[in-house]
């Protein structure tokens, strides 16, 4: 019978946390905030990784590939959004943060005001 055992993965395979903080997790909506002032759908569409999965704010579709992901941000950029997170919850894990809480787009087209719930995990 056994008595005692013990395993463990190679110190090798261990995966180790990148260190962020919470300052940093929030500069990176300031990245995307970045890539809709570019008005170009392809560099907003960039911020979002492999396997993305984007719930937008103003529609009810959701995309979960990089073009359904461009042609989303195609119609919403003519709306010349920027975005205002006006409250938030950052969670760090490792090697990746979510940040999710209440955002506030205005609208430069027609100075609209769009408020929304959000969630933004990052991976790196």
């Amino acid at each position: 019978k056994i008595n005692h055992h013990h395993s463990s993965i190679m110190p090798e395979g261990i995966v180790t946390a990148e260190p962020i903080t919470e300052t940093e997790v929030r500069d990176l909506f300031q990245l995307w905030n970045g890539a809709l002032a570019t008005k170009d759908p392809e560099k907003v569409a960039a911020r979002y990784s492999k396997e993305g999965v984007l719930l937008p704010t103003v529609s009810d579709t959701p995309r979960t590939d990089y073009p359904g992901i461009v042609d989303y941000f195609t119609n919403f950029l003519k709306l010349e959004p920027q975005g205002e997170i006006e409250s938030g919850n950052i969670i760090i894990g490792t090697n990746w943060a979510q940040d999710a809480g209440i955002y506030e787009f205005t609208m430069g087209a027609t100075g609209a005001k769009v408020k929304g719930r959000y969630t933004f995990v990052y991976v790196f």
